[in-house]
């Protein structure tokens, strides 16, 4: 006997029940180790970020397909896709674990190819989820998927069988409808490479725990450190020799 369907609604904050849970199809396993390309991407705070360049310390990027606006009827069909449905609430983690995050000497950023029928409308979107998330960290903008190419990082298409959605007497078309999406997963990057990738990530809403919880383990790994003010972990000297730039 089959599940029962996922029922349509507007709840931006909660996760229905019956998600299906995504499955690891190998789509990121050439990541570990991989070199972090040096891609510009826009970030929520009006600068242009090189992802390379951030990666240099260490830094989490969670990517994650898309959000939609308060309000909008999220389609069961959009639920019953495995790893798709959560991105606010996944943000929301990262915003409340973001000072345990930070104590471990990590940077954060989120990534999406937010409007890729128009990148300004989709950085506006992602500015004013910003905004009304109160997130403390930057979001970066790869509507143009220049990350998702340059790292081959798996996508899906939102093809859903029937997008027009209607709720509580209203009729709209679901906004992400066949559209390619990133698939949700999570890379952390140091000295210019990734070392963990956190792939599929179900359920989204408690996947920024896990991610504290890798980089407490490998800050309590690490060599006898101190903190340069929370921004990362700084190596006790162990010589006198000047260090050979890499």
């Amino acid at each position: 006997m089959g599940r029962d369907a996922i029922p349509t609604d507007v709840n931006l904050f909660a996760l229905p029940g019956g998600l299906p849970a995504p499955t690891d199809d190998g789509a990121a396993t050439h990541l570990t180790g991989a070199p972090v390309p040096s891609v510009r991407l826009r970030s929520t705070r009006g600068r242009v970020v090189d992802v390379a360049g951030a990666a240099e310390h260490r830094t989490v990027f969670f990517l994650y397909p898309a959000t939609v606006a308060p309000g909008i009827p999220i389609p069961g069909e959009w639920s019953e896709i495995p790893g798709a449905r959560g991105c606010t609430l996944e943000n929301c983690g990262f915003r409340d674990a973001y000072a345990a995050i930070r104590d471990t000497g990590c940077e954060v950023f989120g990534v999406s190819g937010q409007g890729q029928e128009d990148p300004a409308q989709g950085w506006a979107e992602q500015v004013k989820l910003a905004e009304r998330l109160h997130l403390p960290y930057e979001l970066l903008n790869d509507s143009r998927f220049e990350l998702v190419r340059a790292l081959r990082l798996p996508t899906f298409v939102a093809s859903l069988r029937n997008p027009t959605v209607a709720f509580e007497g209203r009729t709209s078309s679901f906004p992400l409808q066949g559209r390619t999406l990133v698939r949700r997963l999570t890379f952390v990057a140091d000295r210019g490479r990734i070392e963990k990738v956190f792939y599929p990530v179900f359920p989204p809403d408690r996947h920024a725990n896990e991610v504290l919880a890798y980089l407490e383990r490998a800050a309590d790994a690490s060599p006898v450190g101190v903190r340069d003010r929370g921004e990362r972990l700084v190596p006790e000297p162990v010589s006198t020799r000047p260090e050979r730039s890499l």
